[in-house]
């Protein structure tokens, strides 16, 4: 076998073309896009790293929010349910000062009819031990229903104010009411006794007045002088009603 040497340098003179021409026309433009591709890739990589950081950035932010919200909201439940309680205790506070009020009127409403019914009691009582009492001093024998009281007439016209007394004997003629009608006797007993504390002779005008029971009242402009026994009872009942 022979070996040719200008077969040998005319492959290895292609195959240097072959390789001038591959850098020029195939590895250069290639070697360019693929910078070009990298470069690419690289920007593409910086940006999605951008949106990536961008991405948890707003993540992180959205998260803050998100806890900001639920501690937001944490403080007004917990603001709610604290005002809720506090209404709630003011209006049982209210509620209870509103039950205490209307116990307090009742009871002293209770009170208030209780006073009225032991009043209405008290009168009745009293009213009625004057009645008995009336009853009884209306059997007084008719003779001393009147006569017997002159002496003290008189005194208590004897007790009052000289100026008073002297008003009654400028009257003409003197008022006086009588359980029953006078008999002359009487008449002139009483003018006799009157006339001695009044210093002088006086008229009178005599009324029969059942409701005395017994007694006479001096009933004059100047004085109402009583001595009878209607005085006395209406004096016991309201000493009954003031004793009670």
């Amino acid at each position: 076998m022979s070996f040719d040497w200008w077969t040998l340098g005319l492959q290895t003179v292609n195959v240097l073309v072959l390789l001038w021409i591959l850098s020029h026309f195939l590895f250069r433009p290639v070697s360019e896009i693929i910078a070009q591709r990298q470069a690419a890739a690289t920007d593409e990589l910086s940006h999605a790293r951008a949106a990536r950081a961008e991405a948890e950035a707003a993540l992180v932010e959205a998260q803050a929010r998100d806890a900001a919200v639920a501690a937001r909201r944490g403080e007004l439940l917990f603001g709610a349910q604290t005002e809720a309680e506090s209404a709630k205790r003011q209006m049982l506070e209210e509620a209870r000062k509103e039950v205490a009020k209307l116990r307090t009127e009742a009871q002293a409403e209770a009170q208030r009819r209780h006073a009225e019914a032991q009043r209405a009691l008290q009168n009745e009582a009293a009213d009625l031990a004057v009645d008995i009492a009336g009853r009884l001093l209306e059997r007084l024998p008719k003779a001393t229903r009147t006569a017997g009281f002159i002496d003290g007439l008189a005194q208590a016209v004897a007790e009052l104010p000289e100026q008073t007394r002297d008003g009654l004997a400028s009257e003409a003629p003197v008022p006086v009411r009588a359980a029953q009608e006078l008999s002359a006797e009487e008449t002139a007993l009483l003018k006799s006794r009157l006339a001695g504390v009044l210093g002088r002779e006086i008229e009178l005008t005599v009324t029969a007045d059942p409701s005395l029971i017994a007694g006479l009242e001096l009933d004059a402009p100047h004085a109402v002088v009583r001595n009878h026994f209607r005085a006395d009872l209406d004096r016991i009942r309201q000493e009954l009603l003031r004793h009670d």
